[in-house]
């Protein structure tokens, strides 16, 4: 097989060896193969070299003074930008135990001394060509890592337009004002950022956490969906069973998240919207719907919603004014709402809208 320079495309090979002849001989060789030889005469000098020019082959001799042949390539193993480099060993010494060694540490081939130009015309133009075919398909796997990334960011971004259209709907067939959720987002964002100052919640809230709440609370009443229109729009007082398929609303909207997110339960938005829309309407002391949860059992994020909903209802649907709403909210302290987050809601109620 012919291993000429027109056959080969080309690469960077360092050569390390403490005898300069050898030196010379062999780089010789890789530039009849149309490859650029760089050359080193010891270990430290060869690392400063890679550090400037990552070569795509390294051909070390074995016994040098100071790091020998070994040590340099455990160096070139132990870094992560360069442990894909194959090492191929050269020595003078044709014993197996050596061959083990070096293979041992990671090396990729060996050749002996003295040098037969077609032999290590050979052994390099095949770890040249296969580390070329490795870098090819590390190229191709990043791409294609990126593509994937890209088409789920999309769906999940698809998904979402979903939620918010149907809450559209929702918003729509229960006549609610145009701005109640531009105000909810807005005012639920505000009041968890401000129970991040607090030692009570710093280590449950963070930006993100925050970030996520805003979107989330767009979909909390997702599940009014499958409610008849005529019962959200009615303004008189409900029977028992027509209050309780309103209720029901809750479980809709939970369970349409878990099918629409079937396999990312993990995903943070998925999670705290499925937290919000399930449970925003249990109460802190436990007299709530649809589980009766009470207390910290109730998530979070279910909770901010519950404040910011009581306080955009009194101030919007009953004309309350600011102090007028935080002052019937404090009558529901402990039964209805968390002391803990009424507190702080009153500290900075100023920045609601």
């Amino acid at each position: 097989m012919d291993f000429e320079t027109n056959e080969m495309d080309g690469g960077t090979v360092l050569i390390v060896d403490d005898v300069e002849s050898n030196r010379i001989i062999l780089g010789e060789i890789i530039k009849s193969m149309n490859c650029v030889p760089l050359l080193a005469e010891n270990g430290k000098q060869a690392l400063e070299l890679v550090r400037q020019q990552k070569p795509q082959l390294v051909l070390t001799d074995i016994s040098m003074p100071g790091m020998d042949g070994y040590e340099l390539c455990s160096v070139l193993k132990e870094k992560e930008t360069t442990k894909d480099i194959p090492v191929v060993f050269i020595s003078a010494l044709d014993n197996p135990n050596d061959m083990v060694d070096g293979f041992r540490l990671g090396g990729a081939d060996y050749v002996t001394k003295p040098f037969i130009p077609e032999v290590v015309k050979a052994r390099v133009s095949v770890h040249l060509r296969l580390y070329q075919a490795n870098q090819g398909l590390l190229q191709m796997n990043r791409k294609l890592q990126v593509s994937v990334t890209e088409q789920l960011n999309q769906m999940e971004q698809e998904k979402k337009n979903v939620l918010y259209a149907i809450a559209n709907i929702v918003e729509q067939n229960a006549g609610y004002d145009e701005n109640r959720m531009k105000r909810l987002k807005h005012n639920c964002a505000i009041l968890a950022q401000g129970m991040q100052l607090s030692p009570l919640f710093a280590d449950k809230i963070s930006d993100t956490y925050v970030d996520t709440i805003k979107l989330a609370v767009s979909i909390c009443d997702i599940g009014k969906i499958g409610i008849p229109t005529d019962l959200l729009k009615r303004e008189g007082d409900l029977t028992q069973e027509e209050e309780e398929i309103v209720q029901n609303h809750t479980k809709i909207g939970a369970k349409f998240l878990e099918d629409l997110y079937a396999g990312n339960e993990d995903n943070d938005f998925i999670r705290i919207s499925t937290d919000i829309v399930k449970y925003h309407h249990e109460n802190w002391d436990g007299s709530g719907y649809p589980d009766r949860l009470a207390g910290d059992k109730i998530p979070l994020a279910a909770q901010i919603v519950a404040v910011m909903d009581s306080y955009c209802i009194l101030t919007e649907k009953d004309g309350c004014s600011r102090q007028e709403a935080l002052e019937i909210m404090e009558k529901e302290s402990g039964k209805r709402l968390n002391p803990d987050i009424l507190k702080i809601c009153s500290k900075i109620s100023r920045q609601f809208c």
